[in-house]
Formats: structure tokens, C-alpha cells, sequence
């Protein structure tokens, strides 16, 4: 599925020149489970934002599905995104203003979908989330375990190829994080493929490999649980 050679990423100011990858070579398989380790500043959430279309790398390639992405247009990576790329994040990026029906809806909308299909696709992830009492609730009445239990409806209810997650327990205490890496586990039993970054080693540990970077290089990968 995912494929990087030599990926390179330098953010540049006028005085400055940051290298955040250094030729990167990494590869994912159709339903494995990767975790992403390694230290603050080493560039993890920028290897995740180039897997997820989010950005382009300065050098290298990306293969994604066999199609080599490192130097689409906005445009372009936006429309590969749609229904192919679910993110769940640490920070939950809920929208405020809208109930969780209207947050997990909203991928939907983006890809055109009507609205007797739409409500199909976000009363069956409700459901399979536990969230379906908390439909019209707002995200500030939730908890944090409940607004990422929302976060993740909304990156699978497009039913994508790929789920991205930075740090998803981390602004969770032990028991709510437990629930939501019992969740990511079952997606990738069902045949999601999931990256995910992480400074959890047990975390860490429900993946089916570890990959460690360090200084914008993958260090060491460790296999723990054969797909």
C-alpha cells in the first residue's frame, strides 16, 4: 500500500535550514498495523502528514497503491484523500460548532453522498462506535474518551484503505486510551490498514511492527505479531 524511497523533507526559512526526513525508506502491506516511535522533533508527524497527502516531501518517492504521489498538486492530493485516508488525532479536531452526527457526517458530504446513504453510514458507525446516545450532543459535552471514539467514527465512516492516527491516546488517561487502541485493533482485524504514531510503548505493542526514528532516520524495525 505504502512504499517511501529516499523520502526527504527540509523546511527552510531565510536563515534557517531544517532537515526533518533524512532518505527515509519505509514500507506498509495491505492490513498491517505499523506504530511510528521515536523522540520529540525527530519527525514523526512529519512522515504521517506526507503518507497522509497532507504535504509534499522536498525529495524521494511515495508510492501509495502503486501510484507515485510525492509531487501531486493540492488538488490532487485532496481528491486521493477523499474516502481512501482517515486521520484520527490527539487533539481530536472536532468541529464545535456541529453535533457528533454532523462531525461524522461531514466526510461524507465532502464525497457528495446522499442523504438516506449518508444517514445509513453514520447510524451503523454510531452504533459500532457506542456513541449513538451522544448523537446530538456538541463535542465541549463529551469526554475526552467519547470525543475520540467520535474522531475515529468520522476517519471510518468513508470505510478508507488507510487510517493515520498521531498520538491517539495521548490526551487520554490509561482507561480511555485502553478503549480506543481495543477499537483501532478491531478496525485492523476487520482489514484496515493502520500507521500510527506514538511515544506509548504499550501502545506500541498492539501494532504488528515498531519502526524507530531518529533524527529524520528510521533507526531500527521491530516485528511483533506476524499479519
Amino acid at each position: 500500500m505504502i512504499k517511501t524511497v529516499d523520502l526527504v523533507k527540509v523546511f527552510r526559512t531565510d536563515e534557517v535550514e531544517t532537515t526533518a526526513l533524512n532518505n527515509v525508506n519505509i514500507e506498509v502491506k495491505d492490513g498491517e498495523f505499523v506504530a511510528i516511535m521515536g523522540p520529540s522533533g525527530c519527525g514523526k508527524s512529519t512522515l504521517l502528514n506526507i503518507l497522509g497527502l497532507l504535504d509534499n516531501p522536498s525529495g524521494g518517492s511515495y508510492m501509495f497503491h502503486e501510484t507515485e504521489v510525492a509531487n501531486l498538486k493540492e488538488k490532487g492530493r485532496t481528491n486521493l484523500r477523499k474516502g481512501n485516508i482517515g486521520f484520527v488525532f490527539q487533539s481530536f479536531n472536532l468541529i464545535d460548532e456541529l453535533t457528533v452526527y454532523e462531525n461524522i457526517e461531514l466526510p461524507l458530504l465532502y464525497l457528495k453522498m446522499n442523504g438516506s446513504e449518508r444517514k445509513k453510514k453514520v447510524d451503523t458507525v454510531m452504533e459500532r462506535m457506542k456513541i449513538s446516545h451522544r448523537k446530538n450532543h456538541f463535542p465541549q459535552q463529551l469526554s475526552g474518551g467519547q470525543q475520540q471514539r467520535v474522531a475515529i467514527a468520522r476517519a471510518v465512516v468513508t470505510i478508507p484503505k488507510l487510517i493515520l492516527a498521531d498520538e491517539p491516546t495521548g490526551n487520554l488517561d490509561s482507561a480511555n486510551g485502553g478503549e480506543v487502541m481495543a477499537l483501532l485493533t478491531e478496525l485492523n482485524e476487520d482489514g484496515t490498514t493502520i500507521v500510527m504514531v506514538t511515544h506509548s510503548p504499550n501502545d506500541a505493542e498492539k501494532a504488528h511492527r515498531i519502526i524507530q526514528l531518529f533524527d529524520g532516520h528510521v533507526v531500527t524495525e521491530n516485528i511483533h505479531k506476524k499479519l
